[in-house]
């Protein structure tokens, strides 16, 4: 018998689980979260997306948020090899006339923001467990989830049952790990890593225009794979990150902090005439930059939400937007199974992955166009699709939602890659492009890097 018997259970108090709980709420339906870190935790990224910035303000939060004009996102600028600022994306809002309109979003501390979405959450009504899930519950069928194993203490566990459990522990995976889901499988960014770390002498923009307000992303390109980021945390500190094929790092044969400080000063003229002196004032730290997809991410008693299946590339901060989004997507979901609805189904949330898994692939398809072909990329934001760009990095990538010309562009995107999107009608939809799953219809990495196997070995076999 379990300990506990709840309705939902929510792996993982982070943003997605967070706003999964608050969601819920809004609709008389209590869950329990557990979360096995203390808050606040440390996390990276940052930034937010224009639609994630919108969900903020939804959500009733935004007031919270420790924020002035130097962490008010207007927009990304990119700045081209030579230091040039070469594309400016704005942050625009979509009417449902189809209309833009001038918008904001916001950069953060992820370990405020976190903890203020997870308080919330719990001021709300959602209770809270701190433990560790250690592995699914299942029911008497062996395929249905029913709750989790939970470790409270170093020597106590606890059963907890739940009609449904929804996975939002972000890229730790839980039910893919412990092989409750379908396989999962790294994707085309394996082998890279992003180091990061604080500066104070990062010199931002000051202008009237809001091309040019200070809370804005700043990304400098070198050349593929290898590129760095600046997110204006507050009015004096800067997140830095350099972003660089793990081998890079690796025969540079320099410490992490020696390394960010040549490459701010030798990745590109535009960064460097930014900071003249590297001064950082945090210990570097250096994450996998790499990408994975989980198929069958949801089935009888379970859906993985976010990072939990699929994790594209940090860039554009898309992963943080699509974990939240996700949380409030899945809502009905959980109602309509808590009414038993696809109770005997084999596959009960069919529409629900083909949903979610075709809006990520739009991410993915724009990244890899980045990526693969920048200067057709940048004919495309600049001049002949940049409508539909500024919709899909705002985050307007799911259906329903106003867009102009996004499915022209993607088309577009597709003919530049040579791919071609494959969903089957198993359950487990998109082919992972870029993965080991069908490593012909890969060709984005450097298959000569094999004395690397992976990032997170890489990184494992450096501890």
């Amino acid at each position: 018998m379990a300990d506990m018997k709840r309705d939902v259970l929510i792996v993982g108090g982070g943003p997605a689980g967070a706003t999964s709980a608050m969601r819920l709420l809004e609709r008389g339906i209590k869950p329990v979260i557990v979360e096995r870190e203390e808050f606040p935790r440390f996390h990276i990224g940052e930034a937010m997306t224009g639609e994630l910035g919108a969900i903020v303000r939804e959500l009733g939060i935004a007031d919270q948020l420790p924020h002035d004009h130097h962490t008010i996102k207007h927009g990304v600028r990119v700045f081209g090899s030579r230091g040039n600022p070469d594309w400016w994306v704005p942050v625009m809002q979509r009417t449902p006339d189809k209309e833009l309109h001038e918008v904001f979003t916001y950069s953060v501390r992820r370990s405020v923001f976190d903890q203020i979405m997870l308080n919330e959450a719990v001021r709300r009504g959602a209770e809270l467990i701190h433990g560790r899930a250690i592995e699914p519950l299942l029911a008497d069928d062996g395929k249905t989830v029913a709750g989790a194993r939970v470790q409270v203490a170093e020597d106590r566990e606890i059963d907890i049952a739940a009609e449904i459990t929804l996975d939002c522990s972000g890229q730790a995976t839980f039910l893919a790990n412990k092989k409750a889901t379908g396989p999962k499988y790294l994707g085309s960014y394996d082998k890279q890593i992003a180091l990061f770390s604080q500066v104070t002498n990062y010199r931002r923009d000051e202008g009237p225009d809001r091309e040019f307000a200070p809370g804005n992303t700043h990304i400098f390109y070198k050349k593929k794979y290898h590129w760095a980021w600046a997110i204006p945390l507050d009015d004096e500190i800067t997140s830095v990150g350099i972003v660089v094929p793990a081998k890079t790092f690796r025969d540079s044969g320099l410490s992490q902090h020696d390394f960010i400080c040549q490459e701010l000063r030798e990745l590109n003229p535009g960064l460097a005439d930014r900071i003249p002196v590297p001064e950082l004032v945090e210990k570097p730290h250096v994450v996998p930059n790499y990408s994975f997809q989980v198929r069958k991410f949801a089935g009888p008693g379970y859906i993985c939400v976010g990072d939990s299946h699929r994790f594209v590339d940090p860039i554009f901060s898309f992963g943080l937007y699509v974990a939240v989004k996700e949380a409030g997507l899945v809502v009905p979901e959980v109602e309509r199974w808590l009414n038993g609805e696809g109770r005997d189904a084999d596959n009960p949330f069919h529409a629900y992955m083909l949903h979610t898994e075709r809006a990520i692939d739009m991410l993915e398809d724009v990244i890899d166009t980045f990526w693969e072909n920048p200067l057709a990329f940048a004919v495309m934001v600049h001049d002949k699709f940049r409508h539909a760009v500024l919709d899909m990095f705002a985050g307007r990538i799911y259906d329903g939602m106003p867009v102009l010309d996004r499915d022209r562009a993607l088309a577009a995107f597709a003919k530049l890659l040579r791919r071609d999107r494959v969903y089957d009608e198993s359950g487990e939809f998109s082919i992972p492009i870029g993965s080991r799953f069908h490593a012909e219809r890969a060709p984005l990495w450097n298959s000569q890097l094999t004395d690397i196997e992976s990032t997170e070995r890489w990184l494992a076999d450096s501890a």
